[in-house]
């Protein structure tokens, strides 16, 4: 498999090809994208934590859109759609453009959904699949979740290159996170090994913002948006008693993402925990001192908890779940213990209110600007499908549409760097101090 661009700075950001694109499109574009025209990019600390603090990081890489020559005679082409992992806002939004856009402006012979996940490739399973046409799906974006359902755990690569030739199937369109990302890879792989001719491209999908080089994940704007709704109710609670606290609990494993940005939206937060900042409950620098004095001097305070934050306080079982990940402990229900505790201990009154609106975060519809960006990335996917780029994923870098080697995003997770100016206007914005081992500050 073929490809065009070398090495830059060590990171390599070549994408495979099937083979040379032979066969003019049929699209009415009078511009086309020409992959010997690479974006150039200079990202910094704000946009990747692969590099440090006042460094910079060149990368030009392969921009996404219509291609003037075909890989598939399009006629022939038959293509296939499979959402993995757990739900996020815009999944209907990105199946729906794959399937107007290879529908319309393509003509393909068909498109497929492959119901619940991998396991929809794996005969045992017994899952069918569906005929996704343009009527079928032309209102499912007003839903949230995914119409093709959705599983998590892993399946055997090579079944599911079986199950793949078994439905002739010439596109599959991977929707999903790291774990689907990592799948996609394997399948890509396998693929190879056989010396066959199938597209494989990633879209990917996660609440917690933390794909390797992509931006903003589809999704995350929505999650901001109803997790700043679930902020300001735990406000209303806190100020309308005296000592009042309101505790939120957001979504975000092992990145800070949603914490991070929905508390600048905000600005009703007074602290903010998050997996990357490893912070006190006890001492001169704990979480309880500060919230103590917050309390004595406002009389209400606001704490937004990452789910991931804080794991060093709890009985780790490094137990996994079926994705791979670690199962997490219940930090937030720790947080509210010790703080009940420690208000107990000094005879000090307080209401506390705590609130977990992770669920209802990641199964709304999208918003606006989510539903545009879905529909840029499921076009892009099907763009580059068409031309024969393969093991790549569509994503967002910086406000630019591109091309990038699965290799690339699944190498490591996404982390909310705590050197950045990001990070920095966090704080400013709590006003909180540092609740973390004084060896460890980060402002």
């Amino acid at each position: 498999m073929p490809g065009k661009k070398k090495p830059a700075n060590g990171i390599d950001v070549t994408i495979k090809s099937l083979g040379q694109a032979k066969i003019p499109t049929a699209l009415p574009h009078w511009h086309f994208i020409r992959d010997d025209e690479p974006l150039p990019f200079i990202l910094t600390e704000e946009e990747t934590d692969e590099i440090e603090p006042g460094k910079t990081l060149s990368l030009s890489v392969e921009k996404a859109g219509p291609r003037e020559l075909l890989y598939f005679d399009s006629s022939k082409t038959k293509c296939a759609i499979v959402t993995c992992g757990g739900l996020c806002p815009g999944i209907n939004d990105v199946i729906r453009a794959i399937v107007m856009t290879a529908h319309h402006n393509y003509h393909v012979a068909s498109v497929l959904g492959v119901r619940f996940g991998l396991q929809g490739f794996i005969p045992s399973f017994g899952h069918d699949v569906v005929e996704l046409t343009p009527k079928k799906v032309s209102e499912i974006h007003q839903f949230g979740g995914t119409i093709l359902g959705s599983s998590r755990g892993h399946q055997p690569p090579d079944e599911i290159v079986d199950a793949l030739e078994r439905m002739n199937i010439n596109c599959l369109f991977m929707i999903g996170g790291d774990g689907t990302m990592r799948a996609a890879a394997k399948v890509v792989e396998e693929i190879a090994k056989r010396n066959l001719r199938i597209s494989i491209i990633g879209i990917p999908k996660t609440i917690d913002n933390d794909i390797n080089f992509v931006s903003q994940s589809f999704g995350f704007d929505t999650a901001v948006e109803k997790a700043t709704e679930a902020i300001q109710s735990a406000h209303t609670e806190a100020v309308g008693v005296n000592n009042g606290i309101g505790v939120v609990k957001l979504m975000g494993r092992e990145s800070g993402f949603i914490a991070a940005q929905a508390t600048l939206a905000l600005k009703e937060v007074n602290f903010v925990l998050v997996p990357e900042a490893p912070f006190q409950f006890d001492g001169d620098h704990g979480l309880l001192s500060a919230l103590e004095d917050r309390l004595r001097t406002r009389h209400h305070a606001v704490i937004v908890v990452a789910e991931g934050a804080g794991q060093d306080h709890c009985q780790i079982s490094n137990a996994k779940d079926a994705s791979g990940n670690p199962v997490l402990c219940d930090v937030s229900t720790l947080i509210v213990a010790r703080i009940k505790e420690h208000f107990k201990q000094r005879q000090m009154d307080v209401t506390l209110k705590f609130i977990d609106p992770s669920y209802i975060i990641r199964s709304v519809p999208a918003n606006a600007n989510d539903r545009v960006y879905c529909g840029f990335l499921g076009q892009n996917a099907v763009h580059a499908a068409m031309a024969g780029k393969t093991g790549m994923v569509v994503s967002r870098l910086l406000s630019r549409y591109v091309h990038l080697p699965l290799e690339l995003v699944i190498r490591k997770r996404k982390k909310l760097n705590i050197q950045s100016d990001y990070w920095r206007s966090v704080l400013e914005s709590t006003g909180q101090e540092i609740h973390a081992d004084p060896q460890k500050r980060v402002c």
